[in-house]
């Protein structure tokens, strides 16, 4: 594929499940992606699946070689990673750096943007498969991007090229973000192992089948109530609807 102007050479820290689909929506609109690190065996299957002759590199030299970094690591491994790359100078100036974790907001890059780097976090509020599912999936998805108010922008704009809705949460807010998305997670993911236990118990052989319809029209029930718009139905709403009072 031929790169265009303003395309970027992006780099991806974490072959989880996040990682590889969002470098290849990145890829699809355009990008380059220069490298992987991965380090499991799952990982590096799951890299070599969805992002196919991408090399996997060690994260001192992805991130030499990358103008967007994506950081896709579980929340509780971010901040000692940053830290640790900044400690070796390997953050570069003028460097995107993105993390996906939902309850972080974009101090945690502190340590990156001491060195010069524009930081971002962008958490999509769905759950992956780590599979090319998840592409199409992301066409439905609202993206939360927090960043300081002059490369909003940026982040905005890449959640768009991946398909996505971006919305714009505070850094004041971040945490209460990523609770809500912590409990819409795990509580629907309880409730349905708790119901398909019980009618497993009494003897049906496909439970979660069996509820898959139920389940699916009281979720979109409970979302109407709580006034949610269709799929990336913005009839009516203003970009005002979709910003957070700059922090002070």
């Amino acid at each position: 594929m031929q790169q265009r102007s303003g395309r970027l050479g992006v780099g991806i820290v974490g072959a989880g499940r996040v990682g590889p689909v969002l470098g290849a929506a990145l890829a699809g609109a355009g990008h380059a992606i220069v490298g992987v690190n991965a380090v499991s065996a799952a990982s590096r299957e799951r890299a070599e699946d969805m992002l196919p002759g991408v090399p996997l590199l060690e994260t001192p030299e992805l991130l030499e070689r990358s103008e967007l970094v994506l950081v896709a690591v579980p929340d509780d491994q971010l901040p000692g990673l940053v830290e640790g790359l900044a400690a070796v100078g390997a953050w570069q100036p003028g460097q995107i750096v993105v993390h996906t974790a939902p309850g972080l907001g974009a101090s945690v890059l502190r340590p990156a943007m001491a060195l010069g780097a524009i930081p971002l976090a962008i958490h999509p509020a769905m759950t992956f498969t780590g599979t090319r599912l998840d592409l199409a999936r992301m066409a439905e998805t609202y993206f939360a991007v927090t960043a300081p108010a002059p490369v909003q922008p940026i982040g905005q704009a890449l959640v768009v090229e991946m398909g996505g809705e971006p919305v714009l949460v505070a850094e004041a807010d971040r945490a209460a973000y990523g609770e809500a998305i912590a409990t819409a997670t795990s509580f629907s993911r309880r409730i349905v192992e708790q119901a398909t236990g019980l009618l497993g118990e009494i003897g049906f052989e496909h439970p979660g089948a069996y509820l898959s319809s139920l389940v699916r029209s009281t979720v979109d029930d409970a979302l109407r109530r709580a006034g949610v718009p269709g799929p990336l139905d913005l009839a009516g709403l203003e970009p005002a609807d979709f910003d957070f009072p700059e922090e002070a």
